[in-house]
């Protein structure tokens, strides 16, 4: 009886650290969220579809900045920057006007990463062919969406519509592919073979700007709730949330942003996500938690 006592004090005392530290955990979440407002933005890929106002605009800039999101932020954001200045600043009226004939050439000595020229004309190529089909991107994510909303089978065909639309009545090339991972098929990665359930983080990144609604994110898309949304998870983010001891998983992985996303929904059931600008920031600005 007295060792059943014992365990029952031990399982107590164990139960009040580990909610002692998700308090503590949650008040340092808590406040790099208030830190990081609209002053704190740069420098991140969202910086863009901030310069405007009507909400095409804002969409399209969006989802460009998160296709191209992964690498260096200065690399990403000079890549950002001359796209941008092709569009003349006009990203839905260069998008629906979009010609390959006539504007393909401006395209041409423009790479980043392992896309090529030819995919990223190919990527304008493809929304040209949704905003004259669907008129918005939000349209086309949407269609088909049925009874609970489901963000797997959501985005899985999302990205199989965007490689139609952007190979044309060609083959996709390995850098559309990479632009549109597949979560129910895998990720293909960049020496061409293909990895096991994508996080899909440049996916996430972009519903994230368009679902939630602060100083940061648009909240454009309020179809959508923001606790069906999942974080977006790349090494670096994975190596923060280590630390965090808010996800055991080795591999980043749709799985690991699952765990993780879950974690943070015990500091904010209804917007867990809230928390990613903070986590990413924390660890690309190399500030201590």
């Amino acid at each position: 009886m007295e060792k059943f006592l014992l365990n029952i004090k031990q399982h107590k005392n164990l139960k009040s650290d580990s909610l002692n530290k998700n308090s503590s955990l949650k008040s340092k979440l808590d406040s790099h969220y208030n830190y990081f407002d609209r002053t704190q933005i740069s420098p991140d890929p969202i910086e863009f579809p901030h310069k405007f106002s009507n909400q095409l605009d804002i969409e399209i800039s969006a989802f460009i900045a998160s296709v191209f999101a992964f690498g260096n932020v200065k690399q990403i954001n000079r890549t950002l920057e001359r796209l941008h200045s092709i569009m003349d600043w006009q990203p839905y009226n260069f998008v629906i006007n979009y010609s390959a004939r006539k504007h393909s050439k401006l395209f041409l000595n423009v790479k980043h990463r392992f896309y090529s020229s030819n995919d990223i004309q190919n990527l304008f190529y493809g929304l040209n062919k949704v905003y004259k089909t669907h008129g918005s991107l939000k349209n086309l994510f949407l269609e088909g969406s049925k009874g609970e909303f489901d963000l797997r089978i959501s985005i899985s065909n999302f990205s199989k519509k965007m490689i139609e639309f952007c190979s044309g009545t060609g083959n996709p090339t390995r850098g559309i592919k990479f632009m549109f991972p597949d979560p129910e098929k895998g990720s293909p990665r960049s020496d061409g073979r293909v990895g096991a359930g994508s996080a899909c983080k440049r996916m996430n990144l972009f519903l994230r700007w368009m679902v939630r609604k602060d100083e940061l994110d648009f909240g454009l898309w309020n179809e959508i709730p923001t606790l069906k949304l999942l974080i977006p998870v790349d090494v670096h983010v994975a190596r923060i949330c280590k630390q965090l001891k808010l996800t055991t998983r080795k591999n980043v992985s749709w799985k690991m942003a699952e765990e993780i996303t879950n974690q943070l929904k015990k500091f904010d059931p209804d917007d867990p996500v809230k928390y990613d600008f903070a986590i990413c920031h924390i660890g690309m600005r190399k500030m201590t938690f």
